[in-house]
């Protein structure tokens, strides 16, 4: 049976690499992108692609009886800084969006489903180091609540309706492809633009804040394997934590400076992204994505900082 894959919020950080990824392995035809608004990267044209509005469960039934996806992915979220600027807004699109492509993939009979949950699920009270698989989960922003609600409703799906969901709890990200989305951990993609465009960068987060980031070729990869892994590999159908390197903005800035001497960077007082950076792990425990499906990354700090510089530079 071919494969045809339906990717929403295809516009997005993760999207956009998503897709891309997904037409080199798969072939273009086989991947439909979907996003509420139009796409303006050059290799994601008009064909192929469907305007979708995720809470519009009549509209987004219509691409399920027209394309009949073997595979979803559903990636159309609003993050955390965001989302704490509009949590209703937020909630809405976090949680219904997921429901509604829940009940279609079951109703269409979809054989996989992607959704990316975060490291946001943890808290104040959950441990910060190597933060373990299962532990107290007291998320405090409603990106955290909806995404550790969303692991819930991912796995009481699998378990009812028989659906295989599979999810990964994504650390920061930083890619070089898109523009971040509104997230805590922007500064991380944000400081390499400013250091080349004018050799500083003010950072929204305090010097010594260690924060789980990754690269988004690691992250891309990560998701292909876990999709592509046999079934019964798969233990865990809340979400996978997933580890890459954990940093902080004073780290990342030396290793900036190792490529552009004169770089400096400085720290903004009191801004409320900072406080929900305190509340989520240092880094994280990813033993059972290792073990079950053979996880890695390859790409450290030094290697990630490298490759950010050199695509940027053009």
């Amino acid at each position: 049976m071919s494969e045809k894959i339906l990717v929403i919020g295809a516009n997005g950080q993760i999207g956009t690499e998503l897709v891309l990824n997904l037409r080199g392995k798969y072939g273009a035809e086989a991947v439909i992108a979907s996003d509420i608004h139009p796409s303006k990267h050059p290799l994601i044209t008009e064909e192929h692609f469907e305007l979708v509005n995720v809470l519009d469960k009549v509209l987004l039934e219509n691409i399920f009886e027209k394309y009949q996806p073997t595979q979803v992915y559903l990636l159309a979220a609003i993050l955390s800084a965001t989302g704490e600027k509009h949590p209703q807004m937020a909630w809405d699109l976090n949680m219904n969006g997921l429901l509604n492509v829940l009940d279609l993939a079951v109703k269409y009979k979809t054989q996989k489903v992607f959704w990316p949950s975060s490291i946001a699920v943890f808290g104040p009270n959950s441990p910060r180091d190597n933060t373990p698989q299962y532990c107290t989960m007291d998320p405090n922003t409603v990106y955290g609540f909806s995404k550790l609600a969303g692991e819930r409703w991912c796995e009481y799906y699998f378990i009812k309706h028989g659906l295989d969901v599979r999810s990964l709890r994504y650390p920061g990200l930083i890619g070089w492809k898109s523009d971040p989305g509104g997230g805590t951990t922007d500064y991380a993609v944000n400081i390499f633009h400013e250091a080349l465009a004018n050799n500083k960068y003010e950072s929204f987060l305090s010097a010594g804040t260690a924060l789980p980031m990754m690269y988004m070729d690691d992250a891309i990869r990560a998701t292909l394997e876990l999709m592509d892994a046999p079934a019964d590999k798969i233990t865990i159908r809340s979400s996978y934590n997933l580890a890459g390197i954990s940093f902080t903005p004073e780290q990342l800035a030396a290793e900036i400076k190792k490529h552009l001497p004169d770089f400096e960077i400085s720290y903004a007082e009191h801004d409320p992204r900072q406080a929900i950076a305190d509340s989520w792990p240092r880094s994280i425990d990813d033993t059972q994505a290792a073990q079950e499906w053979n996880w890695k990354i390859n790409y450290d700090l030094a290697a990630m900082t490298a490759d950010m510089l050199e695509n940027l530079k053009g």
